[in-house]
């Protein structure tokens, strides 16, 4: 088992760094995961050096690497054009990847070279890794000196990029998962216009939906596959009185995390009352699963897509109460740049998360707009008058949501070892202590050769 660190990941670990240039971590474990690996090979650590931002420039122009998170593609290249209108700086958004994985393999090779972006997308499973190779920069400084409120960014999902007493990343394209449900489906079953509060009462409905549900469809449509299944999985875990881990502490050898997936592989297996399909989303537009776990940036393609009328609840409470992962993706600015494209880099970021045009992104993209200030727009109450639903993302993030457990976000390949944890539960009826057996020793050795050495 890992050894227990304090509450929040956090200490001096700078002089450790210091010695680590130059050298490469060991990385079978997380190459075997299909991720890049941690190395400060061809890049710079993570220690901070004082400027002076009102003696610097800011650069006319920068590059920004984006998968277009939630079809945002629009959204982004309008919101770039503003700025450059404002101030001058120019704006190319380049396509880096189909999604946040790719984006990663890309920025992981351009370290060291001329190729790197000066923003680039940084999820939640991949910023800590980011860090730790050295190559982002801390945030508070510039942001302090752009006079950037960083006090109106909600606070879980600011403080998602917090370590070591620095921000080494901005919320940017922020989710929550939400449960989708078709309500042609349960007014033919004879439920309520609501969801389940509890997966209790969801497995007291199953059987009504599995009736009125096509023959090829289910009651619920939940997909696997990494930075996905480990994500609503928490939920699993939490509302099971589980943990993937407990800080650096891997705990799926405990009763509750076997109680939790055991639950998880009766819902496939022996009720069957949960299926993987072959596109969740796709199946859950087209009727074939009465309800979906999906995330709240998926909210405007689901309503675009479905040809029925959606309805949408907070996650399923258990017999632990409430939990709600938040997830998405923040921005942050490459630690190999000039100070000149960096100062350039954080004013589009100031303007990007403001609380306007965060409320832009949310209303074209379904995302939760990352300030507080936000919600209370003209432009958000303008939006949760003609869809009510994008409200009910942004409640659960203020009542129901908590930070992820370590083992999935900060350790390298985490997140790929659990999807396969949970894809034998699911996928294969492989018994839940078996498969979490299978998986713990590497996690414990991700943390060990890729975290701990530079804690």
């Amino acid at each position: 088992m890992f050894r227990a660190k304090s509450a929040q990941p956090h200490g001096n670990r700078r002089s450790a760094l210091t010695r680590a240039l130059g050298l490469g971590l060991v990385a079978a474990t997380v190459a075997a995961c299909s991720g890049p690996a941690t190395s400060n090979e061809g890049g710079s650590n993570n220690e901070t050096q004082s400027i002076d931002w009102a003696s610097i420039e800011p650069a006319k122009e920068i590059t920004w690497w984006s998968n277009h998170p939630g079809a945002s593609k629009d959204i982004e290249e309008e919101l770039a054009a503003a700025f450059t209108a404002e101030s001058g700086i120019k704006v190319n958004l380049v396509t880096a990847g189909a999604n946040y994985d790719e984006i990663a393999q890309r920025f992981q090779a351009a370290a060291g070279t001329d190729a790197l972006p000066d923003l680039v997308i940084s999820s939640d499973v991949w910023w800590f890794r980011y860090f730790l190779n050295g190559q982002i920069m801390p945030l508070d400084d510039v942001f302090e000196y752009l006079e950037a409120d960083v006090d109106d960014f909600n606070e879980t999902l600011y403080n998602d990029y917090l370590y070591d007493g620095q921000h080494w990343a901005a919320p940017y394209a922020r989710s929550t998962p939400l449960f989708y449900y078709n309500k042609e489906h349960f007014e033919a079953a004879g439920l309520p216009d609501r969801g389940p509060e509890t997966w209790a009462e969801f497995e007291e409905w199953a059987p009504k939906l599995a009736e009125v549900a096509p023959a090829d469809g289910a009651p619920l449509g939940l997909a696997t596959g990494t930075s996905w299944a480990a994500w609503w999985g928490s939920n699993i875990m939490w509302t099971n009185g589980a943990n993937f881990s407990k800080e650096w502490d891997v705990t799926l050898d405990t009763p509750e995390a076997i109680a939790a997936g055991e639950w998880l592989r009766g819902l496939y297996h022996d009720k069957n009352f949960a299926s993987v399909g072959n596109d969740s989303q796709a199946d859950f537009a087209a009727g074939y699963f009465a309800t979906f776990i999906g995330s709240t940036g998926s909210l405007k393609g689901i309503l675009d897509a479905a040809t029925f009328e959606v309805g949408a609840a907070f996650l399923p409470e258990g017999e632990a109460g409430p939990g709600v992962p938040t997830g998405g993706t923040g921005l942050a600015i490459p630690n190999g740049r000039t100070p000149e494209q960096q100062l350039a880099a954080a004013t589009f970021l100031k303007f990007l998360t403001n609380t306007e045009n965060t409320a832009k992104f949310s209303q074209a993209t379904g995302y939760v707009p990352v300030r507080t200030s936000a919600g209370e727009s003209e432009t958000m109450k303008a939006l949760y008058e003609e869809v009510p639903l994008y409200k009910v993302a942004i409640e659960q993030l203020e009542t129901k949501t908590r930070n992820q457990d370590w083992v999935r976000v900060f350790v390298p390949g985490g997140d790929a070892i659990l999807t396969e944890g949970i894809e034998e539960i699911v996928l294969n009826n492989t018994p839940a202590e078996e498969a979490w057996k299978q998986i713990t020793p590497r996690l414990e050795q991700a943390f060990e050769e890729n975290v701990e050495p530079y804690l």
